[in-house]
């Protein structure tokens, strides 16, 4: 039998029953559906922490006072912390020729009033190189001038958000607003960026440095955030971050430095980790269409065992049986599965439409996947039905016996 003669024998018996053919055809299209869609949603939350992670900048690494490692002692088993950061241990960093650019940060939050207006805002105290590292744009005015780090200054930078709350439609620019006791200037306003990694960027507050470590009352940092001069250098600045921290804590290793390349790696593995297990889970749903393909498919044999006699009778070989019978499983499956992939790309399409700042997107390799394990499945199950029909004998089967 041809290629094209057993494709069309295959058609009709699949479409002779088309109650049965449905039932086999939505249960392989939603095992599909689901693989589908699992994997596309788990990518696209990995892509899309990516993506945030990248809006932080590049080629950057925190520094944090204290080792992230424990101690085996007793409880909480954390490492101490003998010497907090200060700004003369972040301005020492700038000797090391592969680092560009360093930012002392100093976090807290408290009330920012225009009267009669008050919000709690975050307070953020950076220098100007805080703008580039964090690809900060501005909606009006200008970010904190450059300048020594040590020297404060009674002027701020405010959110999109906290602008609104405290300024409403009036201009900003020029304004004096209050944080805490004291008097600040505003001379920015930061454009609407939306939340980055969960923190809000326009409820947030940029001061000088210095000025807020007065505000607060604090000598230490709460990080320090540094520049490599390049993606290769990024080995080469921790190594001289850890050992000029070393050389002014007399010795002691208590820093932790994090780089951006980890941190990415990390939940690069997780979410890839992730996405495989629901995938795993998705895909138990075509093992039980392959189930339902078999069992129907038996059922199927019993019900066509004179057509089956009349086949061998003409001389078709237990092979060929086994291949008609195995074509009309393959062709069901790869039908359902290109319903599922159908169903899954429209699917995708609305949560794309629904969300669109989480760039949700068809995984490229997803239906591939599907597709694959699902015409696996149904000729895997379809082995069964195909052998019993093959091994029936022609005399008995015309008798329907």
């Amino acid at each position: 039998m041809r290629p094209l003669d057993l494709l069309m024998f295959s058609s009709r018996a699949a479409t002779a029953n088309r109650g049965r053919s449905l039932l086999m055809l939505l249960a392989m299209a939603i095992g599909v559906f689901s693989v589908i869609l699992l994997i596309s949603l788990g990518e696209s939350a990995r892509l899309y922490v990516m993506d945030q992670f990248a809006s932080l900048g590049t080629n950057l690494l925190i520094v944090l006072p204290g080792r992230s490692e424990t101690t085996g002692g007793p409880p909480p088993l954390l490492g101490e912390t003998p010497r907090d950061l200060t700004l003369e241990d972040a301005l020492a960093l700038t000797r090391s020729p592969a680092i560009r650019a360093i930012c002392p940060i100093v976090a807290g939050s408290a009330p920012v009033s225009v009267p009669p207006l008050e919000r709690e805002l975050m307070v953020i105290g950076a220098t100007a190189e805080l703008y580039a590292m964090r690809h900060l744009t501005m909606g009006q005015g200008s970010f904190l001038p450059p300048g020594d780090p040590t020297r404060g200054g009674a002027v701020c930078v405010l959110g999109a958000k906290g602008k609104s709350e405290l300024f409403g439609n009036r201009q900003a620019l020029g304004q004096w607003l209050r944080i805490g006791q004291r008097r600040f200037r505003v001379i920015g306003v930061l454009s609407s960026t939306g939340v980055s990694l969960g923190e809000d960027l326009g409820e947030m507050i940029v001061i000088p440095v210095a000025t807020a470590q007065s505000l607060f009352n604090t000598d230490s940092l709460f990080r320090i955030v540094v520049e490599a001069t390049a993606p290769e250098a990024i080995p080469r600045a921790k190594d001289s971050i850890l050992s000029i921290i070393k050389a002014r804590h007399e010795g002691e290793d208590d820093i932790t430095v994090i780089t951006q390349d980890a941190v990415l790696a990390t939940f690069d593995r997780i979410f890839k980790a992730l996405t495989l297990a629901v995938a795993g889970v998705a895909a138990i749903s075509l093992v039980v269409a392959g189930i339902m393909i078999m069992n129907i498919m038996l059922v199927a044999v019993s019900n066509r065992r004179g057509e089956i006699g009349l086949l061998k009778a003409l001389g078709a070989p237990r092979q060929q049986i086994m291949r008609l019978f195995l074509s009309e499983a393959a062709l069901l499956s790869l039908t359902g599965a290109a319903a599922g992939c159908l169903l899954a790309y429209a699917s995708i399409r609305m949560l794309s439409a629904l969300y669109p700042a989480y760039l949700i997107g068809l995984a490229p390799w997803s239906p591939v996947i599907a597709v694959s394990v699902a015409l696996t499945t149904g000729i895997v199950f379809g082995v069964l039905p195909a052998r019993r029909a093959a091994k029936l004998e022609p005399a008995l089967a015309l008798s329907r016996r």
